[in-house]
């Protein structure tokens, strides 16, 4: 019995081509998705998975959350129109998105709506009273970060901070 190596390796080829393709909505997940501007909900539930929060915008427009939180710096937003067909993909978790927050007119929904529910336990300081969510991100893309929103007890934004994030300061700095 006579076997083909050439068909074996375009096998192995074809195998590593769909690995890679696979890989890419994993590792280029905005490329990824800005490419299915257009697509349906249930291709980009697809190719992304179940989102990780679901809001129902007041437009009558829906956004999915696919949130990497606590550990990870991203939470990508698929935005859908009416119809239910993808409108936008993007990034959340980045210093200018993290920007738009409005101070003394977000509340705690319109911050959820836009970055995803906070994946940290929250804090409550009674002294201030305010309640603070924490997410990671890289400031400027750089710098492994916190944003954190400060909520009044009514639950509406009164201040945002930005630290360094401790799962990435090293022991070096805290002496």
């Amino acid at each position: 019995m006579k076997t083909s190596a050439p068909r074996a390796v375009s096998w192995i080829v074809l195998a590593a081509a769909a690995t890679a393709l696979s890989a890419c909505s994993v590792l280029q997940p905005v490329e990824e998705g800005q490419k299915m501007v257009g697509a349906p909900e249930a291709a980009v539930q697809a190719r992304f998975g179940t989102p990780t929060d679901t809001y129902r915008l007041s437009d009558g427009t829906q956004r999915w959350i696919y949130s990497k939180q606590p550990l990870g710096q991203q939470a990508y937003a698929a935005d859908f129109d009416k119809s239910g067909r993808l409108t936008r993909f993007r990034q959340m978790l980045q210093t200018e998105e993290l920007y738009k927050a409005k101070v003394d007119v977000w509340t705690k929904l319109d911050v959820e709506q836009h970055f995803g529910k906070p994946r940290e336990p929250s804090q409550y300081y009674p002294l201030m009273k305010r309640e603070v969510w924490s997410y990671r991100f890289r400031h400027e893309d750089n710098w492994p970060s916190l944003f954190n929103f400060y909520f009044d007890d009514g639950g509406v934004l009164r201040q945002t901070q930005i630290t360094p994030d401790p799962l990435f300061d090293r022991p070096s700095r805290r002496r």
